[in-house]
């Protein structure tokens, strides 16, 4: 009876001194995404053909949100997310989330951009003839290429917000992405020189950049994205 006894007992003082560990969120392999530097939401979305609102749902994190280098963004849709992706409440919610806590230069921007209506008139980035169509399913043709000079100046298409100003996208150069609407984004790539900031508040034809070149040809390389994904730029700017 005694034996018994004593082997229970250390049985369950074997049991405690076991440490037990909480599980851990794994966020490493496909489907994730390290912030770089230069990084905004925005970018990166925009590098894999992402909304920037269905990112941030994603991730927990508001729009305006501050992100930091090292950090960990899922890239694809959690299982079981309970913050559903198009409910308007939540995307309301999230809304008066991240206005609380942007900056209020960021906020100031915000204001000046029609409230997140969709432009009602777009301009042309710049003089010059476009020198190929759209084409979604080739990389480089998600937009269209608009011939010049080296120097040219570039413009704001329609009011907005600039979200990234930069050159860490590979394949655009210096790159410039403005956010027009909660809707619409436009980019201007291959620039020889940004002249605008990451949260400057800008109006359509304000010169943002400075025409550069590609394979030795002067041109501007512009793109339009509607809820993330890149649509023909020809079907908003104005007929020539």
């Amino acid at each position: 009876m005694k034996s018994a006894l004593a082997i229970v007992l250390a049985a369950l003082l074997l049991v405690s001194c076991v440490t037990v560990h909480p599980p851990t969120r794994v966020s490493r392999g496909a489907g994730w995404y390290t912030v770089k530097p230069s990084d905004t939401l925005y970018s990166i979305a925009w590098r894999y053909g992402l909304d920037y609102k269905q990112l941030a749902r994603w991730n927990q994190i508001g729009v305006n949100s501050p992100i930091h280098p090292g950090q960990r963004l899922r890239l694809i849709k959690p299982s079981g997310q309970t913050v559903a992706g198009s409910s308007k409440s939540t995307a309301s919610s999230a809304s008066k989330k991240s206005t609380s806590t942007t900056p209020k230069v960021a906020a100031s921007a915000r204001n000046t951009q029609s409230s997140g209506r969709n432009p009602s008139k777009w301009i042309w980035p710049t003089r010059g003839k476009p020198l190929n169509t759209f084409l979604a399913s080739e990389l480089d043709r998600r937009g269209i290429d608009i011939a010049g000079r080296l120097g040219q100046p570039v413009l704001a298409v329609a009011d907005g917000r600039v979200v990234y100003s930069g050159n860490g996208l590979a394949g655009y150069g210096n790159l410039i992405i403005i956010k027009h609407s909660d809707t619409y984004l436009s980019a201007y790539a291959y620039c020889q020189e940004r002249l605008v900031q990451e949260g400057s508040a800008v109006k359509a034809g304000k010169v943002v950049a400075k025409m550069g070149s590609r394979d030795n040809v002067a041109k501007l390389h512009f793109e339009i994205r509607r809820n993330g994904k890149p649509v023909d730029p020809m079907k908003y700017l104005p007929k020539k």
